[in-house]
C-alpha cells in the first residue's frame, strides 16, 4: 500500500526536530492550567468506565509529555507517534512508560481495547477528507463508555511551515471548527460531551488562534438501540 504524502511528510519533518521540539515543549503544560483541567476532567471520566476495560491511548504523542501526565493522573497510558524520532525521544525521557510507532490511520489496536484515546494538536496534520477515517479508528478502538479527547487550534486556513528550529520541515497544520469536528465525530458513532474553546494566549504561535477541546464517548450498547 503506498502512504499517503502527508504521512511521509509528517513523520520526516518531527524526525528532524524531535530533540528541539522535546525542549521547547518540555514545561508548556505547567503554564497552561484550562490545558490540566482538561486533561484532569478526562482522567477521571475514564476512571469512571468500569475498571479493567483497558489503557488509554496517546495518538500522536510526541516526546511523551501528555502521556506522562495522563499517567501522573492515575491512568495507565501509553503513546504512538508516527515518528520514530519522536518515539526514541519519548523512550529516553519516560523509560517507565510504553511508546509505540503507528498511525492514527491504522491502529495497531484490537477492537474495544481502550478505555480512553487522547489526540492532543495531533489531527491538526491529517487533511481533513482523511479524518472520517481516523474518527472511525478512534471508535473502533474504544471500549463502549470509552472517552475520547481532542485538542486543535481554530480556524479555516491551514498554516504551512517549511522551517523549524532551523530545520527544514514540511508540515500543514490544519485549523478547524469546532462544529465541524463534533459533526465528524457524531459521525463516527461517538456521543459528544463537552465542547470548550479558549483565546490564544500572548505569543502562543506567529498566527494566533483559538483553541478548540473537544470530549466525546463511545455509546454503551443500549444506548445504540
Amino acid at each position: 500500500m503506498i502512504e499517503p504524502d502527508f504521512l511521509h511528510a509528517t513523520r520526516v519533518s518531527y524526525d528532524a526536530v524531535a530533540t528541539e521540539y522535546t525542549e521547547r515543549a518540555r514545561t508548556e503544560l505547567a503554564n497552561k492550567p484550562l490545558e490540566r483541567a482538561q486533561l484532569a476532567a478526562f482522567a477521571e471520566l475514564v476512571r469512571s468506565v468500569d475498571p479493567g476495560t483497558g489503557p488509554v491511548a496517546d495518538v500522536g504523542c510526541g516526546p511523551g509529555r501528555i502521556t506522562a501526565h495522563l499517567r501522573d493522573l492515575g491512568l495507565d497510558a501509553f503513546g504512538i507517534d508516527l515518528s520514530p524520532g519522536m518515539i526514541a525521544v519519548a523512550r529516553r525521557e519516560h523509560p517507565d512508560l510504553r511508546f509505540e510507532v503507528g498511525s492514527m490511520t491504522d491502529l495497531d489496536l484490537p477492537d474495544g481495547s481502550l478505555a480512553g484515546l487522547v489526540a492532543w494538536y495531533s489531527i491538526i496534520h491529517v487533511p481533513m477528507e482523511q479524518l472520517p477515517g481516523v474518527f472511525a479508528e478512534f471508535h473502533r478502538v474504544l471500549v463502549p463508555g470509552g472517552r475520547l479527547l481532542l485538542a486543535f487550534q481554530v480556524g479555516d486556513e491551514p498554516l504551512r511551515l517549511t522551517e523549524a528550529f532551523g530545520r527544514s520541515v514540511s508540515l500543514d497544520f490544519h485549523r478547524r471548527r469546532p462544529e465541524r469536528i463534533a459533526d465528524l465525530v457524531t459521525d463516527a458513532g461517538l456521543t459528544m460531551h463537552a465542547q470548550m474553546i479558549r483565546e490564544p494566549d500572548p505569543g502562543e504561535s506567529v498566527r494566533p488562534a483559538q483553541q478548540a477541546y473537544l470530549l466525546a464517548r463511545k455509546p454503551l450498547p443500549a444506548e445504540d438501540d
